[in-house]
């Protein structure tokens, strides 16, 4: 004579339906061929800053301070000076925009030196997505958060995240953007802080879903969903019902 519990109930439906649905997903195609995902570490280091919209320049003209000014980068990326007119600056780095400029004064000044100063930075935006609280996009100024920032401004991770195998899509300048793989678990107990890697402009982080998270999420949608409205925990076969060998 045998009494089953609810429980036991529960796992023998579960375990008949998951291998149920296990032979269903034998049949379907196979998985697209994954792309190689480099090392965090192995990435190089971020290009040179490029100005955007919004940047703001201090020029000083060493030798002739009544020509210092002040520009902001405006919507066109074009920036004018007392001395020059129309110079590009949108997607040039500094150094780029300090040559431009002095080329132009040397049609007014005999010795020109400037010497261009960032004053302040157009906000810097990254993107978190997956298994995050809070998932979307994130504006800075300043230096470019870190992957632990990042992830504390989308609200940390759910308890469903793969946190050894978080990707970090980058998007270089005018290249194909580029999946590095990253350890978080490293960066958030101390065992490797190089971990913590500085986000660039535009990365997206993404969090996958851990091992365990799948396996639920699988049972959610291929078991849960054909369990009968009245079984649960609270579910009883009556005692007295006696099994007889």
């Amino acid at each position: 004579m045998k009494n089953f519990s609810s429980i036991s109930l529960f796992l023998l439906c579960t375990a008949t339906l998951t291998v149920a649905g296990c032979s269903t997903a034998d049949n379907l195609p196979p998985a697209a061929k994954e792309t190689a995902v480099l090392n965090i570490k192995d990435a190089p280091p971020p290009d040179p800053y490029l100005l955007q919209v919004g940047d703001t320049l201090d020029i000083k003209v060493r030798l002739n301070p009544e020509l210092n000014e002040t520009v902001i980068v405006p919507p066109d990326g074009m920036i004018s000076t007392t001395m020059a007119e129309d110079i590009m600056a949108y997607g040039h780095t500094v150094k780029e925009i300090r040559e431009s400029l002095t080329q132009q004064y040397k049609k007014e000044l005999n010795d020109p030196r400037l010497s261009l100063i960032m004053r302040s930075f157009a906000p810097n935006r990254v993107y978190v997505s997956g298994e995050v609280v809070n998932p979307g996009e994130f504006v800075t100024a300043g230096p470019n958060l870190t992957l632990m920032q990042a992830i504390s401004r989308a609200g940390g991770l759910k308890n469903s995240a793969g946190i050894k195998d978080i990707i970090i899509i980058r998007h270089k300048n005018g290249s194909a953007p580029v999946a590095y793989s990253t350890d978080y678990a490293d960066a958030e107990s101390g065992k490797d802080p190089s971990s913590d890697v500085r986000l660039a402009a535009y990365d997206v982080v993404f969090v996958p879903r851990s091992n365990i998270g799948d396996a639920y999420l699988y049972f959610q949608q291929y078991v849960q969903q054909f369990l009968p409205a009245a079984f649960g925990l609270s579910y009883q076969i009556n005692p007295q019902n006696n099994f007889n060998r």
